[in-house]
């Protein structure tokens, strides 16, 4: 037998659905993968329904059904102050996993490097690499996790291609201010490189932070590759839906992959996501402050069993350090929470490409209802200290 890909060997299965795995096993509560314990509105479902019973059932447009394009074109103008238009901008893709991997196919060739900021999303790294390019990594600044210029200066090259953003930012909830925004801009203009940025989290923002697309900065129009998708905001992380919005000839580049990759979103999904645009501000407002409920009581329980938590400026998880817990080692404590406190939490090595780098972190998340979270901070306090 011939051998395997040599590409896939230096990555494993994604940690963070392995743990998911291990709580439906052992009836854990799930506070490991970012999916919420309850539904988009009811509005929602039902224009996904009404698409279905209505014949939407076949392949719709590849880059997705034109009024969705157009929603989706006004949202960007008026919120994250980025001009584009549904014709030449817009591709509506498998959610935004998918959307990752059609941006940095159709931008990457192999030699080309890609500036990952670490921690990060573990879809990352991987995503670099079946591309065919070479991952440079560049550590965020603990505690806070902010962007530092000299760090970063130092890894790009003129091989460097293009830098991953990801505000606000999964694991650590930090949302990158404008300064920070700016010494990425000036480094991409510098080098000639695009910026791709990973905006799914980006109206959930806490204590009066404000989410800034980099695409909106001066100089970045064209070189910004801009993601986001409907499943963290609208509670619907089952139905893939995501987009990408980039200048017109990386858009024709990104239509095409993303057509030999999946042909289109699913289509009377695509008008239920259509629904979701048209809810009013109150419904944004109303998340945010479920979610404020459930972080305040994550925060507060992790915290008094010995975890260092860092408080999210953004998303909806809680990042924390386990050297209180008396544990060293991140798989064991995810392994004991899971099989004897009945928590779920995702071990920090799958956010670093050195899992030494993250053996003594752990994520959890805070995306259900408080009286979910009241429940695991039940459990979690009875938590004994691993002496």
């Amino acid at each position: 037998m011939k051998e395997l890909s040599k590409r896939v060997e230096g990555f494993t299965e994604s940690v963070i659905r392995e743990m998911t795995r291990k709580c439906e096993a052992k009836g854990a509560l799930n506070l490991a993968q970012g999916f919420p314990d309850f539904d988009p509105p009811t509005s929602v479902k039902n224009a996904a329904a009404q698409a279905i019973e209505r014949g939407f059932n076949q392949y719709s447009t590849t880059h997705g059904i034109l009024p969705l394009r157009k929603a989706i074109a006004e949202k960007m103008r008026s919120y994250n102050q980025i001009d584009c238009t549904p014709e030449d901008n817009i591709t509506v893709t498998c959610g935004t996993t998918e959307a990752m991997m059609a941006a940095l196919m159709s931008l990457l060739d192999p030699g080309e490097e890609v500036v990952i900021l670490e921690p990060f999303y573990e879809n990352y790294g991987p995503d670099t690499i079946l591309s065919g390019s070479k991952c440079r990594y560049v550590p965020l600044e603990e505690p806070k996790f902010r962007l530092e210029e000299e760090t970063l200066k130092k890894a790009f090259t003129r091989k460097t291609k293009a830098i991953i953003l990801n505000t606000p930012h999964n694991p650590t909830g930090h949302v990158f201010d404008r300064d920070e925004l700016r010494v990425i801009t000036d480094l991409c203009r510098d080098y000639d490189a695009y910026a791709i940025t990973d905006e799914v989290y980006e109206y959930m923002l806490y204590d009066g932070k404000k989410h800034i697309s980099i695409g909106s900065m001066d100089g970045m129009h064209d070189r910004t590759v801009t993601i986001s998708g409907f499943s963290k905001t609208y509670s619907m992380t089952g139905w893939r839906i995501g987009y990408i919005v980039a200048g017109k000839p990386l858009t024709s580049a990104i239509r095409k992959t993303h057509d030999f990759l999946t042909v289109c979103a699913p289509t009377p999904l695509q008008y239920g996501c259509l629904r979701a645009m048209k809810l009013p501000q109150s419904y944004y407002r109303s998340l945010v402050e479920k979610y404020a409920k459930s972080r305040e009581l994550l925060l507060k329980v992790l915290t008094s069993i010995g975890f260092e938590c860092v408080t999210p400026q953004g998303a909806y998880y809680v990042w924390t350090k386990i050297d209180g817990t008396g544990f060293t080692d991140d798989r064991k404590l995810a392994e004991y929470l899971i099989n004897e406190v009945g928590v779920g939490g995702v071990p920090g090595s799958s956010f670093y490409h050195k899992e030494s780098m993250g053996r003594r972190k752990l994520r959890f998340s805070f995306s259900k209802n408080p009286s979910t979270i009241r429940e695991a901070a039940g459990r979690l306090s009875k938590m004994r200290r691993n002496s």
